[in-house]
């Protein structure tokens, strides 16, 4: 689930931390590598187990209503569609999902003014509106509902991201690529699985796992070498005013163009030109752009790097 974009963001985040601590510990460095990547695949489930929390509040409150002194017509007979929804009945009991609230301790348990909030977008929206004069009352149309509703307000609110993003340092990066596997995976459900529904692992394969770790320790550990290379190329540059963000950036495209065969080049320069747009400066992009371009061009002249 947690896929390489992610990763890269992650060891970038690392490698920045490590050369501001002057112990410099590798394993350090690691363990605090997959503790973010672990807290990534939690907020995973703390989305997903939002929709259950939404549900949940829905139904105390019609409760409440229900007993009030002097019920209405409405508090006595509200509509249930909602708290009756199939796909989140079968969420709620998902044998993965529970496995893993127990285990990582997670819970929305003060945060109820937000379940609160999203609970209000879903109710006052025209999603829920169409939900409830659906002719369909069926499973498909259940998780459909959910899956508007997660794409449409819970994937393109800014006030969730930013709360998210308040809740954990950890996910400042992360909301809008593990939205998209939430979202993923209510498309995936099916009734007939009921509690063994599989949810997304933390990794694709060892593969990626193997991927984090190896581009981490490649990046510091020849990061003497990687800054040399750099070095050289920077004749009409000078080196202290260059942005360190753009340094490190570099340093790991390195780590990945010299380290990973099966990626293809021009892959690894788009994505930390990518990073360099999004976390230093306006013109980090095409700057890094330009030196990475000369590197590569050497190292194959040089037969260095082997690949296209």
């Amino acid at each position: 689930m947690i896929n390489r974009v992610l990763i890269r963001i992650k060891v970038l985040q690392i490698v920045y931390s490590y050369y501001r601590n002057e112990t410099h510990d590798l394993k350090l460095a690691e363990k605090e590598l997959m503790f973010s990547l672990q807290k990534s695949y939690n907020l995973y489930f703390y989305l997903l187990l939002l929709m259950v929390e939404v549900t949940r509040l829905h139904r105390r409150n019609l409760d409440i209503r229900k007993h009030k002194y002097v019920p209405g017509e409405e508090d006595l007979n509200p509509n249930t569609r909602l708290i009756d929804n199939r796909f989140v009945a079968q969420l709620e009991i998902n044998e993965a999902l529970r496995k893993m609230i127990d285990a990582e301790g997670i819970s929305w348990a003060n945060d109820e003014d937000f379940i609160k909030d999203v609970l209000d977008s879903i109710l006052v929206s025209d999603i829920y509106a169409d939900y409830l004069k659906n002719p369909e009352d069926n499973y498909e149309t259940d998780r459909e509902f959910w899956r508007q509703v997660f794409k449409r307000l819970i994937c393109n609110s800014q006030d969730v991201e930013e709360y998210l993003e308040n809740k954990s340092i950890y996910w400042n990066d992360d909301v809008a690529i593990i939205e998209t596997f939430a979202l993923k995976t209510i498309k995936r459900f099916e009734e007939a699985k009921g509690s063994k529904q599989p949810l997304l692992p933390m990794f694709k394969d060892e593969e990626d796992k193997l991927f984090a770790t190896k581009l981490l320790h490649q990046a510091l550990l020849r990061g003497i070498e990687f800054r040399n290379i750099i070095d050289k190329h920077m004749t009409n540059w000078e080196a202290e005013r260059i942005a360190t963000m753009d340094m490190h950036i570099m340093q790991i495209a390195l780590a990945e163009l010299l380290t990973f065969p099966t990626i293809p080049t021009s892959v690894t320069l788009n994505e930390y030109i990518d990073l360099a747009k999004y976390y230093s400066t306006p013109r980090s992009g095409h700057f890094i752009n330009g030196i990475l371009d000369s590197i590569v061009k050497e190292l194959k002249s040089n037969q260095l790097l082997l690949k296209d």
